[in-house]
């Protein structure tokens, strides 16, 4: 079978996405290759700053493109409940979770959630939440939520969710991305259906989000290292996005699956369905992460009614 490319994707006139984290890197190159198959997309950035910029560059890649700019900051509820409620009155086809942070030192949301927990999965856990009845009014609607390879070393401590008894970086990063794709096979279980929900990861993709530990941790070596690294291992931003692409639009793809790249580790090369840890598929553990998200956030999902046992 040929290998999938962005060429692949099909006429997406007439369908609205919103991308998390769309400033830069995987979540920018996403923008470009909707907007260019005809989608109306939203652009969902922290920064306004960096927003406006990244707008402009889709709008000089693809003239004539229907693109807008929101602000969402996933580390404040707030914000998402803004976002949302100001996305939320027009139907949405396709829901990008892709905004994350990566190895930082402890650091608390403005809610008080554990840096990493709280943006890569809580907050995109509201974010959905609050999008639901947007995603249901329209058929063949799907959540597309970025997970990473690097979920397979992670553990949910229910009993230290946020790092207060021991926070290592990584260890952060990697349970908040066992979340992410524990939700994201939850979400297909409790919507019966209604709507589809995947996961995707890039593989090691070059991207700014390397760097922003080492900035934060105010280590300039580190940065330097780490840059060295992704320079030389790393695949483009540009094919770390394919497996978000594949996974929001191809018509073979389905619901409570993963897809990332194809190659050696999955680290690089054209998308396809890939293999997860086990413990992500365990119902048990999505419905006790599901209860602890919504305790948390206070999202209830109540559109989609009580989940089957």
């Amino acid at each position: 079978m040929a290998k999938w490319t962005p060429d692949d994707i099909p006429d997406l006139t007439g369908r609205r996405a919103i991308v998390t984290g769309a400033n830069s890197g995987i979540g920018l190159r996403t923008v470009v290759e909707l907007a260019r198959h005809g989608a109306a997309v939203v652009l969902a950035c922290r920064s306004a700053e960096r927003g406006r910029a990244a707008l402009e560059r889709v709008r000089a890649a693809v003239p004539g493109c229907d693109v807008a700019l929101g602000s969402l900051d996933l580390a404040d509820l707030e914000s998402v409940r803004a976002f949302a409620r100001e996305q939320g009155e027009y139907g949405l086809d396709l829901l990008i979770n892709n905004a994350g942070v990566m190895a930082l030192p402890h650091r608390t949301t403005a809610d008080g959630f554990e840096l990493q927990f709280g943006t890569n999965h809580l907050g995109h856990f509201a974010l959905t939440g609050l999008l639901l009845p947007a995603l249901l009014d329209r058929p063949g609607a799907r959540v597309v939520t970025v997970t990473s390879m690097m979920h397979r070393l992670g553990r949910l401590d229910f009993d230290d969710l946020d790092g207060e008894r021991r926070y290592g970086k990584w260890s952060a990063y990697c349970r908040s991305k066992l979340a992410n794709l524990v939700f994201a096979k939850e979400l297909d279980r409790r919507a019966g259906g209604r709507l589809v929900s995947v996961a995707a990861h890039p593989g090691y993709a070059a991207t700014n989000l390397q760097q922003a530990g080492p900035r934060m941790a105010g280590s300039r070596i580190g940065g330097l290292i780490q840059g060295l690294g992704t320079a030389l291992l790393a695949q483009s931003d540009a094919a770390g996005a394919q497996p978000t692409l594949y996974a929001a639009t191809a018509a073979e793809v389905r619901g409570g699956q993963c897809y990332g790249p194809r190659g050696p580790g999955q680290s690089r090369g054209a998308p396809r369905r890939v293999p997860t840890l086990r413990a992500a598929d365990d119902p048990g553990l999505g419905r006790r992460l599901w209860k602890v998200s919504a305790e948390r956030t206070g999202v209830t999902y109540d559109a989609l009614g009580a989940p089957a046992d």
